[in-house]
């Protein structure tokens, strides 16, 4: 049975814990702030190299990109699908929902699958349903670690792609959804589809004067792929972080509301507690006077 003491030291130490979960909330939102700057800055970056592609279509005389038709029945043809996980703790289905969402992706693609994997413990929730890591890549600790790991991925891709062109490479990653929350998406990084086709063939030079480019066609044609790789890769990356910093930040707003109501109920139990102790108190006291009382009248 609780006694003041222990209901005082529950109350103290749902406080302590209560400090805990705002010091995270705080640092969630931190970090949260920083990653979607990233994103937004790029926005500007990639503006940059999809006008450098245009500038390389005008220079070659190239007015549309047509996507190229593969044979619908290929037995070299293999999928390579990159995954955006998470080992820090406190983030609730993060990883659970993405592995269920490539689980059920990858049951539609009929062909030889090659799994890259950002984290342990996707990693672990992957090989119990039978996907197996190829390869695995430890998740960034902030903004200053995304770059070295989308250049280990980059190097590896394109040395993949060289070998053989018939494979393709998506990437699974959480997205910061409308409001607070994150959803799962799928985009396809190589080669390059239809959206892609799409989106250059419909960016417009901003001046009337013609781009030229400086150096020599094939090496500059293949540095503008590399930046738009990078650009698709560092994107993914730094969305998976903020989307699981929203949510940790969510877990810590439920933690804070089951405290509150904790603190809450402790506080109703102590003084009731407290009450009943002051009554019993008062009962002995009015026991003991009325006990007095009688033996002075007799």
């Amino acid at each position: 049975m609780d006694t003041l003491e222990s209901l005082r030291n529950k109350s103290e130490s749902a406080k302590d814990l209560k400090s805990v979960v705002r010091s995270m909330k705080a640092m969630a939102a931190a970090n949260i702030g920083q990653y979607d700057m990233a994103v937004s800055s790029l926005s500007d970056y990639y503006r940059t190299v999809a006008l450098a592609f245009i500038a390389y279509l005008k220079d070659q005389g190239i007015d549309e990109i047509h996507e190229t038709k593969e044979p619908q029945k290929n037995k070299e043809k293999s999928v390579c699908v990159i995954v955006f996980g998470t080992d820090q703790g406190l983030v609730g289905q993060f990883n659970d929902s993405m592995a269920d969402y490539v689980i059920q992706s990858l049951k539609s693609f009929p062909v030889k699958k090659e799994v890259w994997v950002i984290g342990e413990r996707m990693q672990s929730l992957l090989s119990d349903a039978g996907l197996k890591a190829d390869m695995l890549y430890p998740v960034p600790i902030g903004v200053s670690s995304i770059t070295p790991l989308v250049e280990q991925i980059l190097v590896k891709s394109e040395e993949d792609y060289e070998k053989n062109h018939q494979k393709e490479f998506f990437i699974y990653h959480n997205q910061p959804g409308a409001g607070s929350g994150y959803q799962p998406v799928l985009q396809r990084l190589l080669p390059f589809d239809e959206k892609w086709r799409r989106e250059f063939t419909e960016l417009q030079w901003p001046t009337k004067s013609l781009p030229q480019i400086a150096g020599g066609v094939q090496p500059t044609l293949l540095a503008l792929i590399r930046e738009y790789l990078f650009v698709a890769l560092f994107k993914a990356c730094a969305e998976s972080l903020a989307s699981e910093n929203t949510s940790r930040l969510q877990a810590m707003q439920r933690a804070e509301k089951n405290i509150d109501d904790m603190l809450e109920e402790l506080e109703k139990n102590y003084h009731r507690l407290r009450q009943s102790s002051i009554d019993e108190e008062l009962f002995d006291v009015v026991s003991g006077f009325e006990a007095l009382k009688k033996g002075a009248n007799h």
